[in-house]
């Protein structure tokens, strides 16, 4: 008789592999789910602006605690996506950049070829923005990750030389009025316009000019035909006359010397007619070499005028083009850059020197009437804010919640508080006034960062922030130093990717 009687231990045992098996493939759908939500949430929180129309974007703010990139225009912020900055050790330092270098298929030639799609460059160190995977954590190695499809928008949006500001907490731009941004240079339009008008007129009397040079050359060379004719018939002749001659010396009877006497007598008569013809042909060619002559020396006195105007024109131009301001409190000293290239350098005085200034940005956002009146706004990474502005706790700041916090205005008056203390040399003032909207002026306590250099704008990083991220510095502020971005919430299971691979290899 068969025993249906089955030993528990081994039955046990038989089926320990199988319940690991399943609580594996659970974790496994459990973490791809989660993965998955939280995928879903990032792209649910790319946010813009639909209510009006959009213009080109001035400045992209970065908030660590809230690991959360927004993008402004001239009227306010056009969109915004959730980011995952650089984790412990690997910081993405908190300061002042611009975009100066931008790729599409960017691949890491630090971290294993790694794929960055839509790389836009802060440092030549290796910091930048570009698309990538989002834990809902600091988790990169001192980059800038946002959602794939967020990226390749901004890239198309922004242009090399894009102010980038990445602040410890958060932070926002708000109009602000003060003498000292009064960069005032009257007449500037008027004198672009007419320079501009110069260029156009020079060139079109070039234009002209070598028109008229080609008019002359083409009836130099119609000219030239008869001239040539004239000149190959007559050596035919001069042949003809010496063949008559020679005939003429060596005839022996009468008649034979008679005949050379007729063909040399015809041959001196036809180069005779030639030698009119010749002459004929010069004369009328003449003018024509003297119209030649004179229209190329036309040419090069136009194409002359017109490199002048075009150069002129260009240095007014340049004039209005966006400039870069950094008065640096350490230093005590004022930095000029235009088109990511230094310009000016000199000393500035800084009232009450020994005491902290902060860190402000003010950019020159846009014309309002006429070349003196700007609209300015600033920014500032010193987390002013208003006397009973709430701001949000940063123990949770890593998550949705803190994502969809609207970034609390600062007050403007610490900001003007440093505008007053700054005392601007007149002739540097003569050298930057009628700056272009888009131009900035940067107030530190900083020194001009090592990052500043050839092909950069100003970097200015904030010292007593992590700034592990940047291969050039130190690795982490210390020991002691506490990681202010170091977030919990939302983390998938074992911190690591869907992909199976961990987030801080990308």
């Amino acid at each position: 008789m068969r025993s249906y009687f089955v030993n528990r231990t081994r039955k046990q045992q038989w089926m320990r592999p199988t319940h690991v098996a399943v609580a594996a493939l659970a974790a496994l759908i459990a973490a791809g789910s989660l993965a998955g939500a939280a995928e879903r949430r990032g792209e649910r929180q790319i946010e813009s602006v639909a209510s009006r129309t959009a213009g080109d974007p001035i400045m992209a703010i970065v908030s660590l605690h809230n690991q959360r990139i927004t993008v402004y225009d001239a009227n306010g912020w056009i969109v915004r996506a959730p980011v995952s900055s650089g984790q412990r050790d690997r910081e993405t330092p908190a300061g002042i950049f611009s975009i100066i270098e931008k790729d599409a298929d960017h691949h890491s030639n630090l971290y294993d070829d790694a794929s960055m799609p839509h790389m836009q460059r802060l440092t030549w160190s290796g910091i930048a923005l570009h698309g990538g995977a989002l834990p809902g954590y600091p988790a990169s190695h001192g980059c800038v990750r946002m959602p794939f499809d967020f990226a390749e928008r901004l890239f198309d949006m922004t242009g090399l030389g894009m102010r980038v500001i990445v602040a410890p907490t958060d932070a926002t731009p708000v109009e602000i009025v003060h003498p000292v941004l009064a960069f005032a240079k009257p007449g500037a339009s008027a004198l672009a316009a007419a320079r501009t008008a110069e260029a156009d007129e020079a060139g079109r009397n070039a234009e002209r000019a070598r028109l008229a040079a080609g008019k002359a050359f083409r009836e130099v060379t119609q000219a030239m035909v008869p001239v040539r004719v004239a000149e190959n018939l007559k050596r035919r002749g001069d042949l003809q006359l010496a063949t008559a001659e020679t005939t003429l010396g060596s005839a022996i009877s009468a008649e034979a010397k008679e005949q050379a006497e007729r063909d040399k007598e015809q041959a001196a008569k036809k180069i005779a007619d030639l030698e009119a013809q010749l002459a004929a042909a010069k004369a009328e060619l003449q003018p024509k070499l003297d119209a030649v002559t004179a229209a190329r020396e036309a040419l090069v006195v136009a194409e002359a005028a017109r490199v002048a105007a075009v150069e002129a024109a260009r240095q007014v131009a340049g004039d209005r083009e966006p400039v870069s301001v950094l008065i640096s409190r350490k230093t005590q000293r004022l930095y000029v850059r235009q088109a990511l290239a230094p310009v000016l350098e000199s000393p500035v005085t800084i009232l009450d020197a020994d005491r902290p200034i902060g860190t402000y940005i003010f950019t020159a956002v846009e014309r309002t009437t006429g070349d003196t009146n700007m609209r300015w706004n600033v920014v500032s990474l010193n987390g002013d804010h208003p006397p009973g502005a709430v701001v949000e706790s940063p123990g949770r700041a890593g998550g949705a919640h803190g994502r969809d916090v609207e970034p609390v205005p600062i007050d403007p008056g610490n900001a003007k508080s440093a505008l007053d203390r700054i005392v601007i040399p007149q002739d540097v003032l003569d050298r930057i006034a009628g700056i272009a909207p888009r131009s900035s002026l940067i107030i530190t306590d900083e020194a001009l960062s090592s990052e500043t250099g050839k092909g950069t704008d100003f970097v200015v990083i904030l010292s007593g922030e992590p700034q592990g991220g940047l291969k050039i510095r130190r690795r982490s502020p210390g020991p002691e130093a506490e990681f202010r971005y170091d977030f919990t919430p939302n983390r998938l299971p074992s911190g690591r990717s869907p992909y199976a691979r961990p987030y801080s290899t990308w």
